[in-house]
């Protein structure tokens, strides 16, 4: 009987291990056996860097890699800026989306703005005055449209809620979200004047302040004004400018104000579609003043208030920047009509739909290329960039394939249902010459010629085939394809510097030989000074850097004169102060039409646009100074498109062919690239305000992201067999042992 009690008590012991081990086994076997059949059924992707979509909204995913760096709208003047700007500001006019060439439209306007001519007394003139003393614009606006809802406008008691006169008042704000109460009004005429005038203060830095004061009546008696009463003493933190006039400004009526203007300017109506001329609001203006805002970024360049289709409700550029929809936003509908051919490509077929056609776009900060690209490969991002950038080198090879029959879209992104396209914006990327530095200024003939020799050796079409893939086109003046003045083919060349070639049917670099001979001419013979024997070396200066391939490209081409390149770099800050300055010799610059004329170009280069004439952020970073191309200028600037107008260009793009004060450079040719689910891609060459006109499928969007980013089970599922494989020997190794303890413990 002891002996079989004893048994027993061992059987009974070892029962009770084994159950405590399998207790702790089955936990983790049925874990793993339960993420295998969850994985295997998983309806879900696993690498999505979006938080979850909410079911009732429809959201656009799009990334931008540069911090904008201003959000004011007199101040803003970058494409990245743009980006977002344009979706939220509503200037009176706007650009038809579709039609080509383009074509202004209105947009707060209730009609298009209507010009009355008047002599020096004021007096008008017939409509076709040939010399006004002056153009009156007068803009009548829509009634009923209204602010997005904002705490600036946020009222009660017929009082603004969140004025405050100490900055202990407003310490518990740290940002928009804080504030509990929001307001709307309606928008206004005198929300326009006040916007003008924000343009004439100089506090807000605007870079149209020296241009637009050549034109709008009274914008530099105001600046004066503004500016003397800055510098008093006992400023208040925020200036009234409704207790300034300026003269050349008119409130009509409530929805009726007029623009007046000196002598004839017909490309002042493109200015009335850039967010320049975008509304504000004097609460507005106040609310950011209170005390102890700027300090917290409650600022108007850090958070804008709008009439536009969307709102902005998230601004941490180091991530991302979100817009939603204005629920304020007025009717506006998809055009009916476009450019030909528009609708077999399918744009016209949302015509009549109410506008914007999504609720909220989250554009998020990718510093790289490639992490970008990989997650539109993988329907993460809508479009191959944001609304301002292409397709760039590091992708371009992923993206296309090139062969004697042209370019096109590489077998994955076929396979991806990815569409393509293209556009020559209206744009100019050059190579400039400070005209007043000693060297590489200047109007001599020999400095002339020492210019002309380093504009032949810059070979920009190689330039293009290296570093946009050959994307580009040469160009010959400062005017774009496309744009009234410019010319193609052999009658558009500059046969200062390029030949044609008769059997390629295109222009060809004058030879080298010959630009030595130039360069010898102009007093530098194998690229070293003919008096003092020192080798001629010239400096470049860069907000980049002295380095990499780009670098090199640029030393090369001076090489081919003997002529050494050396580089000053430095960041953009201290750049741009040097190009306000004139203290550079050599600089790269670019141009992006802010309005489909010649004149937009052709200003670059009057005398009165140069940084050290107009102590301002002049365009004309050559400092170029032409009496005869001004008088040109002045008169060409104000004339109707026609015969006359083109002789006139025609004799300005032959003096600065001479001067050449530019290596006129390339205009680049851009391709973008959307997803299937994306809709109404059409790029605009002038306009970024686009992304209301953006459809987007949601369910075509997770059915393609489930099939591109499928888990990869088979490592899961070694690695599961794998460790089944060691726990079963090891339980049954245990169950041994615990079997001969048993036994062998029995009583003798």
């Amino acid at each position: 009987m002891m002996e079989n009690a004893c048994l027993m008590h061992h059987n009974e012991t070892a029962a009770r291990l084994r159950h405590r081990v399998f207790s702790r086994l089955s936990p983790l076997m049925g874990a793993l056996l339960m993420a295998v059949t969850v994985l295997s059924g998983c309806s879900d992707t696993w690498n999505d860097p979006h938080a979850p979509e909410p079911e009732d909204k429809v959201t656009y995913y799009a990334s931008y890699s540069n911090q904008p760096r201003h959000l004011d709208p007199v101040r803003a003047y970058s494409a990245e800026e743009g980006l977002f700007l344009e979706q939220i500001y509503e200037p009176p006019l706007q650009y038809h989306f579709l039609k080509r060439p383009y074509e202004l439209i209105t947009a707060t306007a209730s009609e298009m703005p209507t010009v009355t001519y008047l002599d020096e007394n004021r007096q008008p003139l017939g409509s076709n005055a040939e010399s006004p003393a002056y153009s009156v614009f007068t803009v009548k606006i829509q009634s009923g449209i209204r602010y997005q809802p904002h705490p600036a406008l946020a009222k009660a008691g017929g009082h603004a809620l969140y004025f405050f006169e100490h900055a202990n008042e407003s310490a518990e704000y740290g940002s928009l979200n804080d504030f509990a109460e929001t307001g709307s009004r309606e928008l206004l005429a005198d929300d326009y004047i006040y916007a003008i005038k924000r343009i004439g203060d100089p506090a807000n830095k605007s870079p149209l302040i020296g241009f637009m004061a050549d034109y709008i009546v009274g914008l530099k008696d105001f600046t004066k004004t503004i500016a003397e009463e800055r510098k008093a003493e006992n400023i208040p933190l925020w200036l009234d400018l409704r207790q300034h006039d300026m003269s050349g400004l008119k409130k009509i009526d409530d929805h009726t104000f007029a623009i007046t203007i000196n002598g004839k300017y017909p490309q002042f109506r493109y200015w009335l579609a850039t967010r320049f001329f975008s509304p504000l609001p004097w609460e507005a203006d106040r609310f950011y003043h209170n005390p102890g805002f700027k300090e917290r970024n409650l600022t108007l360049d850090w958070h804008p208030i709008g009439t536009g289709p969307f709102m902005m409700a998230e601004n941490d550029p180091n991530r991302k920047i979100v817009l939603v929809r204005n629920p304020n936003f007025r009717e506006e509908l998809y055009p009916d009509e476009g450019a030909p051919g528009d609708e077999q490509k399918g744009l016209l077929a949302d015509a009549g739909q109410a506008l914007p056609m999504i609720d909220q776009a989250i554009f998020v900060n990718e510093k790289a290329s490639i992490p970008q690209w990989k997650k539109f490969l993988q329907g993460y991002y809508d479009r191959s960039g944001d609304e301002s950038s292409n397709i760039n080198s590091a992708t371009f090879d992923q993206a296309f394939n090139t062969g004697p029959d042209g370019m096109s879209l590489s077998e994955e992104l076929l396979s991806h249902g990815v569409r393509v396209d293209e556009e020559i914006r209206p744009s100019l990327y050059y190579t400039g010459f400070n005209m007043l530095d000693p060297v590489v200024g200047g109007y001599s003939e020999k400095q002339r010629k020492l210019r002309r020799a380093i504009s032949i050796a810059w070979d920009d079409q190689e330039f293009i085939d290296i570093f946009y893939n050959g994307l580009g086109q040469q160009a010959q003046s400062p005017i774009p394809p496309g744009l009234f003045g410019a010319k193609e083919g052999r009658e558009g060349i500059n046969p200062l510097i390029f030949d044609w070639d008769e059997q390629r049917n295109r222009p060809v670099r004058k030879s080298i030989e010959y630009a030595k001979k130039l360069l010898a001419e102009a007093g530098y013979p194998g690229g070293r000074d003919a008096v003092t024997g020192k080798p001629l070396v010239l400096y470049l200066d860069t907000a980049g850097s002295d380095s990499g391939p780009g670098a090199d490209w640029m030393r090369k081409q001076l090489d081919k004169l003997g002529i050494q390149l050396e580089f000053r770099p430095t960041d953009y800050t201290r750049f741009k102060e040097k190009m306000r300055q004139g203290n550079t010799q050599i600089f790269r610059w670019g141009w992006l039409a802010d309005y489909p004329d010649p004149e937009n170009f052709l200003f670059m280069l009057d005398s009165h646009q140069g940084a050290q004439k107009c102590k301002c952020d002049g365009v004309n970073t050559a400092n170029y100074d032409n009496p005869e191309y001004d008088r040109l200028f002045d008169q060409m600037k104000t004339m109707d498109n026609g015969p006359e107008r083109a002789g006139i260009i025609d004799k300005m793009v032959d003096i600065v062919r001479r001067d050449n004060p530019w290596i006129m450079g390339f205009h680049v040719k851009d391709y973008y690239l959307s997803n299937a689910w994306v809709h109404n891609t059409k790029r605009h060459g002038i306009s970024l305000g686009t992304l209301k006109y953006v459809r987007v499928e949601p369910a075509l969007r997770e059915e393609k992201q489930l099939g591109w980013n499928r888990p990869i089970l088979i490592p899961l599922l070694i690695t599961l067999g794998i460790v089944i494989a060691l726990v079963i020997p090891a339980v049954r190794a245990y169950r041994r042992r615990q079997h001969s303890t048993v036994v062998g413990g029995r009583p003798e």
